[in-house]
């Protein structure tokens, strides 16, 4: 099993994050991994990317152009990365602030209104945990145990009062792609 994965949006919105605690995930199941980060020097408010490899064997490198998974958290995200997913795989977007949606037919899209339902949590912090449900629910890239294994590495320890909440937030995003129809 090999999975390439980029993750794309604002700076501020998790995105570096995220795919820290896949990679710190993957590292707990003896798995290869890379992280790779990409941000403009603005970082918060700015663009920021991440390349998070997982594989069970050596990972040749860390440069890609074609993923199997794109995340994209931004309207500038998707725009950029959608036609960098390889066909057949999957596309997981921000549904409540993107006004174009995908238009690709030969890969999964999966649109999750992560901001709407942080906000529901009463933390807007937490969207990018509900994208990461969502992923371990299409893709069980990492085990729900091992993501919150890694959330606890990434987090800082004084923060670690909110690991519930940040639980509760990828659990709703399981749920949420649980319920999409999707197309591949």
């Amino acid at each position: 099993m090999i999975e390439e994965i980029i993750i794309a949006g604002f700076g501020g919105q998790g995105v570096l994050s995220m795919g820290q605690i896949l990679c710190y995930g993957g590292v707990i199941e003896g798995k290869e991994v890379s992280w790779m980060p990409s941000y403009g020097p603005e970082m918060r408010g700015g663009t920021a990317n991440c390349i998070a490899i997982i594989s069970d064997t050596k990972i040749s490198s860390p440069i890609l152009t074609r993923f199997d998974t794109v995340i994209a958290l931004n309207q500038p995200s998707l725009d950029k990365f959608e036609s960098a997913v390889k066909p057949g795989g999957l596309l997981i977007y921000e549904a409540s602030t993107i006004l174009n949606p995908p238009t690709r037919t030969d890969i999964e899209v999966v649109p999750i209104e992560a901001a709407n339902e942080a906000t529901k949590l009463n933390n807007t912090k937490v969207m990018n945990m509900i994208i990461l449900g969502a992923l371990l629910k299409k893709k069980p890239v990492i085990t729900f145990e091992s993501a919150l294994e890694g959330l606890k590495k990434v987090l800082p320890e004084r923060y670690h009062k909110l690991i519930p909440l940040n639980k509760t937030a990828m659990e709703k995003g399981m749920e949420l792609a649980e319920n999409i129809n999707t197309h591949a």
